[in-house]
Parts: C-alpha cells; structure tokens; sequence
C-alpha cells in the first residue's frame, strides 16, 4: 500500500493528530534549540525567555490554523462531523496515558531542582513535560487508530 493510499484511508481525526502530532514536534524542536543554544553561549541553563516563549506560542497557533485548514478544506462533511464512539474512546485512551508522559519529566525537573536548585531548568523540565504531554497524546491516537482499537 503506498503512503498516497495509506493517508487516503485515514480518517479526518487521525490526519489531524499527524497534523498536529508533527506541529508540536517542530515547535518543540525549535524551542529548545534556541534553548540550548543560549544555554552554552551562557555557558549554565538559560533563564526563561519570554520571547522564545512567545516565538513558540506564535509557531503554533500559524502552523495548527494552516495545518488544520489544509485537512479540513480535504476532509469536505467529515471535519464537522461529531466523533464516533471509537474515536472517543482513542480519545479518551490517549488522553488518559498521555497524563503518564506529564508526570515523568515534571518529577524529574522537581528532582533535580532539589539536588541542583536550578530554578531555571525546573522551568524548562516543566514546559518540555506539557510539550511531550501533548505531542504523546496524538501519537497514542495514531497508534490507536493504526491497530484498530
């Protein structure tokens, strides 16, 4: 089956979660680089920025609307459809673990704010955790919606 058939199968929520899945990622990525990068010109862990997370915020919010415009000008009746009870129960399922995905770098950043009192790598383990949160959330919906479930 090639990818043209594969994403022609799909349906309006799972392209959406690949869609956005694939948003947070790059907004991810791009965050934490500029993070990185000013972390070493400092040479210690770079102090919140509001900028960087304003550029974030904006990324998000322009690359969700074109994204989600693209699949829903496709999709035609499906993209106002409600959803289904499998697709909430996916929903639901991933919602659920994805609440699991929150927790571990959250208490990882109190850890380390323990041992180190980094105040600002707590801030960045915490925003990384909403990130993973997030993006994990649509990648349970994918994996989801792939077996069946």
């Amino acid at each position: 089956m090639s990818v043209i058939e594969t994403v022609a199968d799909m349906s309006f929520r799972e392209k959406s979660a690949w869609g956005m899945g694939l948003v947070l990622s790059a907004g991810a990525f791009f965050y934490f680089s500029k993070v990185m990068s000013l972390s070493e010109a400092l040479g210690r862990t770079a102090p919140p920025i509001i900028g960087f997370v304003i550029a974030y915020v904006v990324f998000i919010v322009i690359a969700s609307v074109i994204v989600m415009s693209v699949l829903a000008g496709t999709a035609g009746k499906e993209a106002n459809a409600p959803a289904d009870e499998r697709e909430k129960v996916i929903a639901d399922k991933a919602g659920n673990w994805s609440g699991y995905v929150l927790a571990v770098p959250a208490l990882g950043g109190l850890w380390h704010y323990s041992v180190n009192l980094d105040g600002n790598m707590l801030f960045h383990l915490i925003f990384l955790s909403l990130m993973l949160s997030q993006i994990s959330e649509y990648v349970f919906q994918i994996a989801l919606y792939r077996r069946g479930a």
